[in-house]
């Protein structure tokens, strides 16, 4: 589950950026949000930060504590969609020495998203 501020804003992101699928959401009245998105055959959640729970995004804490890794047969594609849609630029996707296509993005929220597919048979 990726802790985010704006839990709303973050589902039109994800959607925009990698074409997720909202499969499901609840919605306070003060409008946080927990959603279960899906992209492809792999399914993640989005929720609101929740300082009381100890849940926090990466905004609040100054960095993200972990990476998304998002497979995918056009990593090109993908990772131009996720930068017109608001993404920031880490690494372009190239070729990688160890066998996998792949580029790095952070999503407006603070988390990084590596887009990639391996090469070849792997």
């Amino acid at each position: 589950m990726l802790s985010v501020r704006r839990g709303a804003k973050a589902v039109e992101f994800y959607q925009a950026a990698f074409g997720a699928r909202e499969l499901f959401r609840i919605e306070d009245p003060h409008g946080s949000v927990v959603a279960q998105l899906g992209v492809g055959e792999s399914n993640f959640w989005v929720a609101d930060e929740s300082p009381p729970h100890r849940n926090f995004s990466p905004e609040s804490l100054g960095g993200a504590t972990a990476r998304m890794i998002l497979v995918v047969d056009d990593p090109d594609a993908v990772f131009a969609q996720a930068v017109a849609a608001g993404a920031i630029l880490v690494s372009p996707v190239k070729d990688q020495e160890y066998g996998w296509r792949q580029g790095r993005v952070v999503d407006p929220f603070g988390h990084h998203w590596e887009i990639s597919k391996p090469l070849g048979g792997n």
